[in-house]
């Protein structure tokens, strides 16, 4: 009897690396963890942000403790949000391994949305958060080069995040086109982005390795 083929062996989703596989996974639940526990600090402290000072707790909701805190932030605050910083690469991974389909897949998925991201996080820093005084080694942010801007403040490093993000555009730009180059673009801004740009960085690396062999 001739049986019915079986479309799940059949799937063209990407296959990741073990390694890749499990902090994917792990990456999505440390985002919900990282979530819980900046909750955790409204319910202990009156104002776990001193930048956004209205985001507060009536003093009937909160608990009878107070968390101490390591520099401006309350300690499970600091934790959830580094957490978020570490994590947040594997939503993209989440989305490749669940959605992306070939190489615009992978444009999509593994540079051109993490380097929107950054984009939108060089300029929030940069122009509309409210920044603390003084400024701190503990600031969270989504990239090393925009840490260095967040932990002094210095605009040398914001613009060079801007042009890092530029690097990601033209680097989406190679991939998209089937570009010789595109592999070398997406190590590069995978490397100078990181943690953010560790999709683009294995990417860049995967097509290294694949056409060497």
């Amino acid at each position: 009897m001739t049986g019915f083929p079986d479309h799940r062996q059949q799937s063209t989703r990407p296959q990741l690396p073990a390694w890749l596989d499990r902090y994917t996974t792990l990456g999505v639940y440390g985002l919900l963890v990282g979530t819980g526990l900046c909750l955790v600090a409204f319910l202990t402290n009156p104002v776990p942000d001193p930048s956004f000072p209205w985001a507060t707790l009536p003093e009937l909701v909160r608990l009878p403790v107070v968390q101490p805190r390591i520099e401006h932030w309350p300690v499970t605050y600091t934790i959830g949000i580094w957490l978020w910083v570490f994590c947040f690469p594997a939503l993209f991974l989440a989305g490749y391994r669940r959605y992306g389909d070939g190489n615009r897949g992978a444009a999509v998925w593994l540079v051109g949305l993490p380097t929107v991201a950054m984009l939108g996080w060089t300029t929030y820093c940069r122009f509309f958060w409210p920044k603390l005084h003084p400024p701190t080694w503990n600031a969270p942010a989504y990239t090393f080069v925009c840490w260095l801007y967040c932990s002094t403040y210095d605009v040398l490093w914001s613009n060079t995040a801007y042009v890092i993000a530029l690097f990601g555009i033209v680097a989406t730009i190679l991939v998209v086109r089937h570009q010789d180059r595109d592999r070398y673009a997406l190590l590069g801004f995978g490397f100078l982005a990181l943690p953010l740009g560790l999709p683009a960085l294995y990417e860049g690396y995967r097509r290294t390795t694949r056409t060497g062999t």
